[in-house]
């Protein structure tokens, strides 16, 4: 007789049951939120839940639910447009201290949640979004750095005095030093193989030294700039109000950015690749600008132009930057109406600050924005131009241009106001630049694909469908040819797919196209095993052995060529896994657990079925195969 103990089926069965409560949270689709959080010293307590359902209520707006959520409020809605008046609402009546974000809330039954029952996340293409691929300028950041080291290097060489006739760098990237005599260069020598390890020096004729970055620096500058980009990145998408966004890296040098349900797209662009920053200078007062102009400036001073192109003479040396900015919020000047952004400084800069403007009042000090744009560059005709490398030539451009330049009245703290602005939307953006800190390198976006809702929506549908058609058309396909078996076998692939689901769910995966090709591909391959059993059920039968010993002898002998088969499908999806990125990782994870829960679904609960129907029959004349 064919049966499994009591233990089996029982752990069989648990094992179907448990799969279909935690696949059951994904038919229930989603309540369009409005998620609220804190930021910039406000806190989410009760009191902002009752604020934010007067306010709702005020407005008129109907709302299904408003509950706490980690630190944040959600406040879920029935329909999407109310969804985005209350957001706009919440938005403007609470102020800058919080953020608003479009969210999309499960809508499960609370006793699903009680049980850890979460649906799955769905992607960019499945909801609705933008998907942008930046490429970070590497040449830029090295530049910055080996900047920086000469920086560091003439400073060292006089604090040890070491005098010096040239310290320069150069276009290639090589740092050269020239001094009066040998001694010197030995002096140098010894202090950068103590203090400049980065750097990789070579003697040079006339007593001099030449300076590269080594191999190893080269590595560690590319990847602080890789890895302090996706930081500042992360930072501004929390800024626009982009709810489950998705930031990572691809490759060397690349930036994968969803931002799922974003509206405002031209936005989100501007300020996803602008590396603006602050910089803090004295304005020379004491020699004249024309002649700076005409002659060429004073050293220690530089020209700088302002909003209206009026040039400005002000000292090189930088007081302080964006780096030394902690926060930054927009308001408006009550004597004027004119937009502001008011600045709040770290301990060094409020320091800075507060020396410099107290021995320095009634002089003037600059506020210099400072932003590195790359683009396209193109021939008279507006096509773009290749290297000979065949790829597009991008050209970066510095745009160092003055704000404001207001006389020192009295002595300043860690707290200012920067004003002259022009609008109260770049008020916003810088605010929201210097909140999130500046690019370690200049990105540019080298691909954009924009998914809509409702094409989120179909995509959805389509691939619930084609799933379905599939499964039917195996399901009448098993049933006609095996008959019982096959019904059985239908049965079994059903719960195939109900534990992949679950898997899935359980994981917190996010679901894409790629990944419903997965499952639709698992639900073709998974009836693969059953067919193998069942054609060895029947050769069985033609070498004259008994139902039950055939069924037995089938289920025995096929599993060795199942598990091989199903193996070598495995290695390959586990090579997509490893080797691909993005949606081809998504599709491979999908295809390996699929493997897994179809030798479960094939092999444990088939055997199962067919020893509930046949298994207690002691005299058995015939198969339904």
């Amino acid at each position: 007789m064919n049966q499994y103990p009591w233990w089996k089926n029982a752990f069989i069965g648990l094992v179907v049951l448990l799969g279909l409560v935690y696949a059951l949270p994904n038919l229930y689709g989603d309540n369009p939120a409005v998620e609220i959080r804190a930021a910039h010293g406000a806190t989410v307590n009760h009191a902002t839940v009752v604020q934010v359902q007067q306010m709702l209520a005020g407005a008129q707006l109907p709302y299904k639910r408003i509950s706490r959520v980690g630190k944040g409020v959600q406040v879920r809605f029935a329909r999407a447009g109310v969804q985005l008046r209350a957001r706009d609402l919440i938005s403007q009546k609470l102020g800058p201290g919080f953020q608003t974000a479009l969210a999309l809330a499960p809508a499960d039954p609370a006793w699903l949640r009680a049980l850890g029952a979460r649906p799955m996340y769905l992607g960019l293409d499945l909801r609705g979004g933008v998907h942008f691929l930046l490429k970070v300028d590497m040449h830029t950041a090295l530049r910055k750095a080996l900047v920086e080291d000469a920086r560091a290097l003439r400073k060292a060489l006089r604090r040890h005095h070491i005098r010096y006739r040239e310290a320069r760098l150069d276009r290639a990237g090589m740092i050269h030093l020239r001094f009066r005599h040998q001694a010197q260069v030995h002096e140098a020598q010894s202090l950068m193989a103590q203090r400049f390890t980065d750097l990789s020096v070579t003697s040079a004729p006339d007593h001099g030294l030449h300076a590269v970055l080594t191999r190893a620096a080269i590595l560690d500058k590319r990847h602080y700039a890789l890895e302090q980009n996706l930081t500042a990145l992360r930072r501004r998408v929390n800024e626009l109000g982009v709810a489950a966004p998705v930031i990572q890296q691809e490759g060397h040098s690349r930036i994968v950015v969803e931002l799922p349900g974003v509206e405002d797209i031209a936005r989100a662009k501007e300020i996803l690749g602008r590396t603006a920053t602050l910089e803090i200078h004295m304005v020379d007062g004491k020699d004249s600008v024309e002649r700076a102009v005409s002659s060429g400036p004073p050293p220690g001073t530089r020209v700088y132009h302002d909003r209206h192109g009026q040039p400005i003479l002000l000292d090189r040396r930088v007081l302080y930057s964006g780096d030394d900015i902690t926060n930054a919020s927009t308001g408006v000047d009550p004597q004027s109406g004119q937009p502001v952004v008011n600045i709040t400084l770290n301990g060094r800069g409020a320091a800075v600050n507060a020396r410099v403007t107290r021995r320095s009042v009634g002089q003037r000090m600059a506020v210099v924005y400072v932003e590195v744009q790359s683009h396209l560059k193109r021939n008279d005709q507006g096509v773009p131009v290749r290297g000979p490398d065949g790829r597009r030539v991008r050209v970066t451009r510095k745009i160092e241009q003055v704000i404001t330049a207001p006389v020192i009245r009295e002595a300043l703290g860690g707290n200012f106001q920067i004003t002259g602005i022009g609008s109260i939307r770049q008020a916003r953006n810088l605010a929201l630049l210097l909140r999130a800190g500046a690019l370690a390198a200049p990105v540019s976006i080298i691909a954009e694909r924009t998914v809509g809702p409702s094409l989120g929506a179909a995509n959805i549908a389509r691939g619930f469908y084609a799933t379905l058609i599939g499964f039917l058309a195996i399901a009448v396909f098993m049933a006609i040819y095996y008959r019982v078996f096959g019904f059985l076998a239908a049965v079994a692939l059903a719960s195939n797919v109900v534990l992949l689901v679950a898997v899935l769910s359980i994981l917190q995966a996010t679901l894409t196209l790629p990944g419903i090709a997965g499952i639709a591909l698992t639900v073709g391959m998974a009836i693969d095993a059953n067919v193998l059993i069942f054609e060895r059920i029947r050769e069985e039968l033609r070498n004259k052995n008994t139902p039950q010993a055939a069924i037995a002898t089938g289920f025995e002998r096929a599993m060795g060529t199942i598990v091989d088969s199903n193996m070598t499908t495995l290695i390959a999806g586990l090579a997509l896994f490893w080797l691909g990125s993005g949606s081809v990782r998504g599709f491979a994870i999908t295809l390996c657990l699929g493997i897994l829960t179809s030798l479960f679904s094939a092999i444990l609960v088939t055997r199962a079925l067919v020893n509930a129907v046949y298994g207690r029959r002691r005299r058995l004349a015939h198969l339904g195969i």
